[in-house]
C-alpha cells in the first residue's frame, strides 16, 4: 500500500491522471500529539487545504476524496461527447467542478435564466418551470444569481431533482453572497461549475462567457424574463448560435416594450406557454406527465 502521503508519486506511476492537470501537491506533517495521525497540505493551484488523515490513509483512497472534491477537465469529458467547430468558439480552456453528481453529465439538461431583478409573476414562472421539469427527470441548470436563476435552484432541491450551477467565480468564491448556502448545498448533492480556476480576479465578463459556457452545458434554455440589457441575452444568443432549442415565455414575447424576444425568434427561438412545450422538444426518451400535455 502506498501511503496517502506519497499520492503525488502515486498518481504519476499508476498511470490514474497526470497530476500536473489538478496542481495537487501533497506535504506530510507530523502531529506532536496525535501519534497515528499525519497531517496533508494539499494544494489545489492557488487554493489550499490542510486536513488530518490516519496514517493508515492509502494514497488510493486520498485521491478518491481529492477527485471528487476538485476535478478540472476539459469541457468535452464534462459533456461526454466531442464539440463541433461552432461549439468550439467559445469553449472555455478548462472547467473546474465540485459535486456529486456523475461526469460526464446524464441528460436532458435545460437552463431555467432570467432578471436577477425578478418579478413575482417572473419567480412564479421560473418555480412552475422548474418543478415540472424536475418531474419529467430533467436536470436544471442556472447560474446562481438572484431573482430567477435562485428560484430554479432552490425549486428543484425541494422537490428531489437534480441541479448544476454554472458560477461567474472561481469555486472557493460565492456570488451573491446571500447565495452562499445555496452554493454549498449544491456543492455537496449536486454540481457547481465554474471555468475560473481557484484564485482568478472577478471581472463583468467573466459572467457574460460564463453565460456562453451555460448554454454549451445546456441541452436547450428557457428565458423566463428579461430586460433589454439582460445577461441571459448572451446565452439566448449563443442558444441559437449553437442550433440548440430557445424556450421564451410568451408574456415576455407579447411584451411590447421589448425587442429582444421578436428578434430572437426570427432567429429559431420558441414561444411557449406550457412547460409540456419545452418537453416536446427535448430527447423522445423523456416520459411526459399526462396531467402536463
Amino acid at each position: 500500500m502506498v501511503p496517502a502521503a506519497h499520492l503525488k508519486e502515486y498518481l504519476k506511476y499508476s498511470r490514474h491522471t497526470d497530476p500536473r492537470s489538478f496542481g495537487i501537491h501533497v506535504v506530510p506533517r507530523k502531529s506532536k500529539n496525535i501519534s497515528k495521525t499525519c497531517q496533508i497540505h494539499i494544494q489545489i493551484r492557488k487554493f489550499s487545504q490542510t486536513t488530518w488523515i490516519d496514517t493508515s490513509t492509502s494514497a488510493r483512497d486520498l485521491w478518491q476524496v481529492v477527485k471528487v472534491q476538485y476535478q478540472s477537465m476539459q469541457l468535452e469529458d464534462l459533456l461526454g461527447h466531442p464539440l463541433n467547430d461552432v461549439e468550439m468558439k467559445f469553449k472555455p480552456k478548462m472547467i473546474f467542478c465540485k459535486g456529486s453528481m456523475e461526469i460526464p453529465l446524464p441528460s436532458p439538461r435545460v437552463s431555467i435564466i432570467g432578471s436577477r431583478n425578478a418579478s413575482e409573476k417572473g419567480i412564479k414562472e421560473a418555480k412552475t418551470i422548474a418543478k415540472s421539469l424536475v418531474e419529467n427527470n430533467v436536470i436544471i441548470v442556472s447560474g446562481l444569481a438572484k431573482g430567477i436563476d435562485t428560484a430554479g435552484h432552490k425549486t428543484v432541491i425541494k422537490y428531489g431533482g437534480k441541479t448544476i450551477a454554472v458560477i461567474g467565480t472561481p469555486l472557493d468564491r460565492v456570488y451573491p453572497r446571500e447565495n452562499a448556502s445555496l452554493q454549498d448545498e449544491i456543492m455537496k448533492n449536486h454540481l457547481v461549475v465554474s471555468q475560473y480556476q481557484v484564485g482568478s480576479p472577478i471581472t463583468k465578463k467573466n459572467f457574460v462567457l460564463r453565460n456562453k459556457t451555460m448554454a454549451l452545458i445546456s441541452d436547450a434554455t428557457v428565458i423566463v424574463e428579461a430586460g433589454e440589457s439582460s445577461g441571459s441575452l448572451h446565452q439566448g444568443w449563443e442558444t441559437l448560435r449553437t442550433a440548440r432549442p430557445l424556450f421564451i415565455c410568451k408574456d415576455v414575447v407579447e411584451n411590447e416594450l421589448l425587442n429582444w424576444p421578436r428578434h430572437m425568434i426570427k432567429y429559431g427561438a420558441m414561444t411557449f406557454d406550457d412547460p409540456s412545450d419545452i418537453l416536446e422538444n427535448l430527447s423522445t426518451d423523456i416520459k411526459m406527465i399526462p396531467e402536463l400535455l
